[in-house]
């Protein structure tokens, strides 16, 4: 039973890196590809569109509810230590340096990613793909390039209109609601936060929107057979998209602190 139990334990270590292998082979394909050839600017320009255009209306909702609750429980807990004038300095950090690119990059994954994933694995099991390898076209060029670099442009973008928008979510409670001077309110937030901060969020942005275009996209690339390999691969990218997303928030914050 142990020598069982080894095998099956050595069988699925080896079919992990087997898959963290043809991840990384695929990511440094799709870098080539976008530096030797990147495609057509109009393809790139729709996929920032679709990621970040049609993405809007929810970062927008999903920002204002967000620096509203944080407005109201930062509140409340800066109360009892008669800090309440500090409120624009806790929400504009937490909303810069994590929550903002976290969650802009979460909703992303919901919207966009799941579909990038499932546009492409459809193409897959409809041997699409094959049909562009036949005529002596890279599908890279196609099909993955465009949407890394629309991702990396508009995920960053996104983040920025997160950040304003869950600023003055945080405002609105805080100060309209709740009573909070509103000269304090902006002015502990401009000697709190500092460039490094700023930055930090920029960094942590560009690189959640690559890992999301580069997950959803080797998902949907090497998506099974029929409309459940294509759901299921859907499940799998938004599943480790969002799991990439947080780990990799942590080291970047250990690193950037």
């Amino acid at each position: 039973m142990f020598r069982t139990f080894l095998e099956k334990l050595g069988a699925v270590a080896i079919s992990i890196f087997r898959e963290m292998g043809r991840m990384l082979i695929f990511l440094v394909m799709a870098l080539v590809n976008i530096i030797i050839r990147p495609g057509k600017p109009i393809h790139v320009f729709k996929q920032i569109h679709f990621i970040g255009v049609k993405s809007l209306f929810v970062i927008v909702l999903t920002a204002a509810f967000t620096g509203m609750v944080l407005g109201l429980q930062g509140y409340y807990s800066l109360a009892k230590f008669g800090s309440e004038g500090m409120l624009g300095s806790a929400v504009a950090l937490s909303l810069i340096r994590e929550l903002g690119p976290v969650l802009t990059a979460l909703m992303v994954v919901g919207r966009a990613g799941s579909a990038i994933t499932a546009e492409i694995g459809i193409k897959k099991i409809t041997e699409q793909i094959d049909a562009l390898k036949t005529m002596a076209l890279e599908p890279f060029k196609y099909l993955v390039s465009p949407k890394i670099i629309g991702a990396l442009v508009a995920v960053p973008l996104l983040c920025a209109i997160f950040d304003v928008v869950g600023i003055y979510g945080g405002y609105v409670v805080g100060v309209k609601l709740l009573g909070v001077n509103p000269g304090a309110y902006f002015h502990e937030m401009e000697r709190s936060v500092e460039w490094k901060d700023v930055w930090s969020g920029i960094v942590k942005s560009i690189s959640f929107g690559g890992i999301v275009a580069w997950v959803c996209c080797y998902k949907g690339y090497h998506a099974g057979h029929g409309a459940e390999g294509v759901s299921r691969a859907t499940t799998e990218a938004v599943v480790m998209s969002s799991v990439l997303v947080l780990v990799w928030d942590y080291f970047l914050t250990s690193v950037m602190l």
